[in-house]
Parts: structure tokens; C-alpha cells; sequence
């Protein structure tokens, strides 16, 4: 049976283990090739006709259903952690009753149903978001713009990405998208070259992790080439936008409150951006 733009599949060469949409479909020489981006994990790749199934409702619930548990508890888990107390420089009392302030996000996605998913997230734990679908090649050009007019405390670029089939992991140019997420960096670590001033996510599924961060990214994506869940880059800034601005965000512990854990995701000290203030507003 052929495949439409936006099916959903899985590919028999790799033991049907992730879920992909098709998003393009690719003539060459007779033969039909469908490009394909992951439904929930960041990878970009493309199959023949003869290696997709079309994948079932019930498969696609099933896969889908652990990620979203366990994403939603570790939001759940960042925001409820957030307590006044004496070691946070705050006290509850009666005249002064204190509130909480955490770090604005600028979230840069290659892909609009990613955004969609991470925009609600970031929302469900009452952080102020401005997010924006740009193709990762497109996301140079126009971050310094974003940036001036947002000035975010914390900016995320990511989509989609995978690794070429030459294998040399050092070499930049065997990945689809990490030249465009590199390239972003360094225009925005030039804007803000403080890495506390301006905290950078940066990469998808199989990213170059070496390059992202000596561009000047904060945290970035794959330590192990692995691939990892949308939600991933929502999960760090979280973690980071809920961090006093006086305390250092613990990488072991951030890493531990992703999905992916350090395989996938890893970084460089950081300090937080929440703040206190009182009193609490009367209205």
C-alpha cells in the first residue's frame, strides 16, 4: 500500500522501534523514497517504500504513552519543588508573603508539531514562552532578531537531526542539521557571550554534543549520538528557569530529569534564573 504525506510508520530495517510521520516522498531512478521525521523522538530519516508498515492507533498510544508519564511528572516534579523558604533568602509570614518569578524562554523548532507539544509544556509549568517553527537551516539568519526583540533568559534551538552515513562523528558535515544549530550558537553567543546571562539549549536526535558546546551552547544534545524525546529541551529549561539565580543548576541532577539521561543530553554549570520578590501582590 503506499504511503501520504503525514502517515504514520514504522521501518522493518530497525525492528519497527520508533514511530516516524512522512513528511516528504523522493522519486529517484524508478524508485519511490519517503522522508521521515520522528513522531516523538528528534531524528530526521529517510526509507524506501518496501521497508515501511503503516503503523496502528493502538501501536502509536502504546509507544507514546510511557514518554508522556514520565515527562509530565518531572514537570510536575521542577514546579513543586520550588519552595519560600529561609535558604532561598525568603521567609512566609503574614505582612510579607512571597512570590516567585521563573526564567523566560525563547524556543526556536524545527519542526511546528514539536513546538506545539513543547509550547503546552512550558505553559503547564507557568513559564513564560515565545516559540517559533523555523526549518533549522532558516534559524541563523534570523535568532539575532528573535533575540533582540525577545530577550529571552534562556533560548532553545533545536528540530530535527541524525548522523549521515559516514560514520565520523568529529566531522560536522555528516550530520543533516548541526552546521544550521552551530551556526545559531555562535550568532547568539556573540549577541550574549555571558553563558549565565544567556542560556543556550542547542541539538536534536544524534547532534554533534562536541561542537554545540564549544560554540558556546549551555546544554546541547547527543553526548552518545543517541537519539532523544521532544520534550527533552522542555525538561533542561525547566529545570534551569525554576533554579535560583543565586545557586548553581546540578548537571547530574538536570540530566536525571530528562528522558534521555546522559547518553542524550549534557552541559556546563550554570546558574538558575528564578527569582523571588515580595510582597505578594493584594489584587
Amino acid at each position: 500500500m503506499p504511503f501520504k504525506i503525514n502517515d504514520i510508520v514504522v521501518r522493518k530495517s530497525h525492528d519497527f522501534d520508533i514511530l516516524f510521520k512522512v513528511i516528504d516522498i523522493i522519486e529517484n531512478k524508478g524508485e519511490k523514497y519517503y522522508l521521515l521525521y520522528g513522531l516523538t523522538m528528534r531524528i530526521i530519516a529517510d526509507a524506501p517504500e518496501e521497508d515501511l508498515v503503516h503503523a496502528t492507533l493502538s501501536r502509536v498510544n502504546e509507544y507514546d504513552e510511557p514518554y508522556q508519564r514520565k515527562a509530565e511528572y518531572l514537570i510536575k516534579k521542577i514546579t513543586s519543588s520550588k519552595k519560600f523558604t529561609r535558604r532561598g533568602g525568603m521567609m512566609r509570614s503574614n505582612r510579607q508573603e512571597p512570590y516567585g518569578k521563573p526564567g523566560s524562554v525563547l524556543h526556536i523548532d524545527g519542526d511546528e508539531g514539536y513546538l506545539n507539544i513543547c509550547v503546552d509544556a512550558y505553559k503547564k509549568a507557568n513559564i513564560n514562552v515565545k516559540g517559533f517553527a523555523l526549518p533549522e537551516e532558516e534559524q541563523p539568519a534570523k535568532i539575532k532578531y528573535l533575540l533582540e526583540k525577545y530577550k529571552p533568559d534562556i533560548l532553545v534551538l533545536t528540530g530535527h537531526d541524525s548522523i549521515k552515513n559516514n560514520r565520523d562523528y568529529s566531522d560536522l558535515n555528516n550530520y543533516r542539521n548541526s552546521r544550521y544549530f552551530v551556526e545559531a550558537v555562535n550568532i547568539a553567543r556573540n549577541y550574549e557571550p555571558s553563558l549565565d546571562d544567556l542560556v543556550i539549549f542547542a541539538g536534536a536526535c544524534q547532534s554533534h554534543y562536541e561542537a554545540l558546546i564549544a560554540a558556546g551552547a549551555n546544554y546541547a544534545s547527543s553526548p552518545n549520538r543517541v537519539l532523544i524525546h521532544c520534550l527533552d529541551p522542555v525538561l533542561v529549561c525547566g529545570k534551569v528557569a525554576y533554579a535560583h539565580i543565586n545557586e548553581i543548576v546540578k548537571i547530574e541532577d538536570l540530566i536525571d530529569h530528562t528522558i534521555t539521561g546522559s547518553s542524550g543530553i549534557g552541559g556546563l554549570q550554570t546558574m538558575g534564573k528564578f527569582r523571588y520578590g515580595v510582597p505578594k501582590g493584594q489584587y
